[in-house]
């Protein structure tokens, strides 16, 4: 449980920059997935589209990091912005879930 009595500053760099580094990590996950496998199941079309969702979540990820270490975490983000990341990871785990199956398959 957090220390509900720690300043704002610090409560914001303790959940939100992990939050941000962990959308990093899974968006280039993504992304070199995306670029090295060819999807079955997806046409290319689809995967193509994925694939620029996932390189523009990446830009406004690494626009809302610099923006909170250039203000030295005293800014935050809106849930408004967080929860299409959050989706969008959500769809790459789900589809990379189903390419790892069907490869077992095999």
């Amino acid at each position: 449980m957090r220390d509900s009595n720690l300043p704002e500053t610090e409560l914001l760099r303790t959940v939100l920059q992990p939050l941000l580094e962990d959308f990093q990590y899974w968006f280039v996950r993504s992304r070199n997935f995306l670029e090295n496998e060819r999807i079955s199941f997806m046409s290319q079309k689809e995967q193509s589209d994925l694939l620029t969702r996932v390189k523009q979540a990446q830009q406004e990820v690494n626009t809302a990091t610099m923006m909170f270490n250039a203000t030295d975490a005293k800014v935050g983000i809106d849930m408004a912005t967080l929860m299409p990341w959050h989706e969008l990871v959500t769809e790459c785990w789900n589809v990379s879930m189903r390419f790892r199956s069907q490869q077992q398959e095999l």
